[in-house]
């Protein structure tokens, strides 16, 4: 699950990370009472306006600026609530921005320059380990020095089985060129960090940038947290920060049926119950021709009400031409299942598009039955093959 920059800023606060101040806002005049509230907690009078959406290059699209006064704060607020984002990690119609954060600015002048360095948390499954992931050069263009300055890109493995160690610290603050007070903070900043993942399961920590300030303290200016789902169930209070509105509509409807959804480009959909045949289906589906519309998995519950919404979610996507049902009968009977692809496909109405329907397992033989007899547009197959071929012969 992903969050908004101000959530992911307030967790990181709350387990002791040093984080750049702000207050949240969904509109011009809650903005403005935000930066003057800041001011009266921390003087600034400069203030920046970011807008919260769950993807990076806000800056790049317009979606980040530096405000010098209330009125400042007023009307560049007013250009970003409301707007259309465009960054390179969003849809190209971009993303409507419901709400803006106003931080304080901690670019001040001071006895030595500021810098930016970027820093990450997450799972390294090849090795087993969590990897921090950092770099000197952080900032908008970090991509760009990943490509073509990777030796800027240190890694330093972390065993979960005995957690960051100081001399791990220390040499992360050393490998970004850090001393004194700074060092200091640095070595400080990684343990909270990386102590703050683990706590919270959380699946990725994006920081960019952690901020070197001019009188040497390290804070986070930027904060990408993307919790475990996994592990929601420890933290209640994490699972109502979800934002619908950042996710696509028919992932939202899929989660709330209790159905593995994910879109693809192809022109088949399939629904099946379990992944491992579901990436046998997609398989298959290329083998014969065609391309996959979507990964789905209704699980081992396929009831009428499943596939019924299982179907629904499918006839969204107008690219798709075919549609392949593959369930094997395991703990659910073939025959249940096919009676509820039969139920669910009256309550629909027509369906615009043929059905391929292979049902293997616990009573195959009466599930093609009732398939057959339905007096429905829908194609039965028992074996996988006779699906593939009937696939193939439908795309013509």
């Amino acid at each position: 699950m992903n969050l908004h920059e101000y959530q992911g800023k307030e967790i990181l606060a709350a387990q002791g990370v040093a984080v750049q101040r702000g207050i949240v806002a969904a509109s011009a005049d809650e903005a403005v009472a935000a930066a003057e509230q800041l001011t009266e907690e921390t003087g600034t009078g400069w203030h920046v306006i970011k807008a919260q959406i769950h993807a990076g290059g806000r800056g790049k699209g317009g979606g980040v600026k530096l405000a010098k006064s209330l009125n400042d704060v007023r009307s560049k607020a007013e250009e970003i609530i409301g707007m259309m984002l465009i960054t390179p990690q969003t849809p190209p119609s971009g993303k409507k921005v419901h709400q803006v954060l106003i931080a304080e600015d901690v670019y001040y002048p001071g006895e030595s320059e500021p810098s930016e360095i970027y820093m990450s948390v997450l799972l390294d499954r090849q090795a087993g380990r969590n990897i921090i992931m950092y770099s000197p050069d952080g900032g908008m263009d970090i991509e760009e020095v990943a490509e073509k300055n990777p030796e800027r890109i240190f890694k330093e493995e972390i065993d979960p089985k005995v957690g960051i160690q100081g001399f791990q610290a220390r040499k992360v603050a050393f490998n970004l060129g850090l001393s004194g007070k700074a060092f200091k903070e640095m070595t400080r900043f990684v343990v909270k960090l990386y102590n703050a993942y683990e706590h919270i399961d959380a699946s990725l920590f994006e920081i960019n940038p952690v901020l070197k300030t001019s009188d040497d303290r390290v804070i986070a200016v930027d904060a990408k947290v993307t919790l475990d789902d996994n592990g929601l169930y420890r933290h209640p209070d994490y699972a109502e920060l979800r934002d619908k509105r950042e996710e696509d509509p028919m992932d939202v409807e899929a989660g709330e049926a209790g159905l593995n959804f994910v879109k693809l480009d192809g022109n088949v959909a399939c629904m099946v119950n379990g992944a491992g045949l579901a990436m046998a289906t997609m398989d298959i589906i290329k083998m014969a021709g065609g391309n996959p519309a979507n990964f789905l998995d209704v699980g081992g519950t396929a009831d009428a009400k499943r596939v019924e919404t299982a179907f629904r979610l499918i006839l969204k996507d107008p690219n798709v031409e075919a549609i392949l049902v593959n369930i094997f009968g395991g703990i659910v009977r073939c025959d249940r299942v096919a009676q509820g692809i039969v139920d669910a496909y009256r309550n629909i109405g027509e369906i615009p598009v043929p059905i391929i329907v292979r049902l293997q397992g616990t009573n195959a033989e009466e599930a093609k039955t009732i398939i057959d007899e339905s007096g429905l547009q829908v194609h039965s197959a028992i074996l996988l093959q006779e699906a593939a071929d009937k696939v193939q012969e439908l795309l013509g």
